[in-house]
């Protein structure tokens, strides 16, 4: 990709080469090479003087005041600083432009098909190393994590938000018409027998909906956690990336959404490794394990909301920014027939 709006990022590389080389001197043939993949923003691996590197050019819209650039680079960041070498070095920014530069990791994506015990164990060991020295009180450079809810009747506001959301879809064309049916049909229904679910069982458990979680049990999580966002580099160990929703979490989200997101389910025969990995230097690890149960069904219905996404004006314009070209339409068809499929496995998965 070779016009000039692409190219006009290279001056940017070009400032931040003395970071890190001393003696800079850009090849005439450098280049930047988009990379496939990306939903939420552009993506390049950027090649200077026999090296490479990896560029991202983040989302802008009024609609969605979220600071991808800014959660993404800072949680990095601090990470880097303290030590965790899992993750790719984080180099340059620029909020005027909305991008920023980072170490590039050779690597492949991880098969989806050989998630095996080892790797569960890295993810809990990157969660742990996140967490050793983390100040509860706050670090001002770390936010809170996207959709990070304390309280179980947090949980339930977030779900009930995006239902409502979905519930406005334009319907002016039929794909649309046909998501807003299975939103008003199966999906609510489905919502509100897990919801009033929930809010029964957490009384048996002697759960108050509107407790928050102590401060000291709260964890940095990268939120969008799992193996969809991570590489396997050829040391054969995984490099986690992607935190632009990362933050302070509940542990019980982590858990949920680990296994609950849909872009690469991790086998449930792993829920109780990485569970108990998550839990065990929680103040009662057996009181968050019932809450990771009973919040389990809930994070299901979030993730098939979130597959809708694209109907929603904001989100799909997000999309079409990092899928430049791409048929919108048929993107809304075919996530519209894997939020149905989700929803049927879904309901299909016994309750714990």
């Amino acid at each position: 990709m070779e016009n000039g709006s692409d190219l006009s990022y290279l001056e940017e590389i070009k400032n931040c080469i003395p970071l890190f080389d001393s003696n800079p001197r850009v090849k005439r043939d450098s280049r930047l090479v988009p990379l496939p993949g990306g939903i939420n923003n552009k993506v390049f691996r950027v090649n200077v003087n026999g090296r490479s590197f990896l560029l991202k050019i983040y989302f802008q819209h009024p609609g969605d005041p979220r600071d991808r650039l800014g959660v993404e680079f800072s949680f990095s960041q601090y990470a880097w600083n303290r030590g965790i070498r899992c993750i790719p070095q984080p180099l340059f920014f620029d909020t005027n432009r909305h991008l920023a530069l980072y170490e590039f990791i050779e690597g492949n994506p991880v098969d989806p098909n050989r998630i095996h015990r080892e790797y569960v164990s890295q993810s809990i060991d990157f969660f742990h190393a996140l967490n050793r020295h983390q100040d509860h009180n706050g670090d001002a450079s770390l936010p809170v994590a996207s959709e990070a809810s304390f309280t179980i009747a947090g949980y339930l506001h977030h779900v009930d938000s995006r239902m409502r959301k979905l519930l406005q879809i334009d319907r002016s064309a039929k794909v649309h018409r046909d998501a807003f049916r299975f939103v008003d049909g199966e999906l609510r229904s489905c919502w509100e027998r897990e919801r009033d679910r929930i809010i029964r069982n957490a009384h048996k458990l002697n759960m108050d909906i509107e407790v928050r979680i102590k401060k000291n049990d709260r964890c940095l999580s990268p939120s969008d956690f799992g193996f969809h966002n991570a590489i396997l580099a050829s040391d054969r160990r995984l490099r986690f990336i992607d935190f632009e929703y990362a933050g302070w979490d509940d542990p019980t989200k982590t858990v949920c959404d680990y296994f609950c997101q849909p872009a690469f389910p991790v086998p449930m025969r792993y829920f109780e490794l990485f569970t108990n990995g998550i839990v065990v230097n929680l103040s009662e690890p057996e009181k968050f394990v019932r809450r990771i149960h009973l919040l389990f069904p809930l994070h299901r219905i979030k993730w098939c909301c979130i597959i809708l996404n694209d109907f929603l004006q904001v989100d799909a314009q997000r999309r079409g920014f990092a899928a430049e070209g791409a048929d919108q339409d048929e993107m809304k068809v075919n996530q519209l027939k894997k939020a149905r499929r989700y929803l049927s496995a879904l309901q299909a998965l016994p309750l714990f």
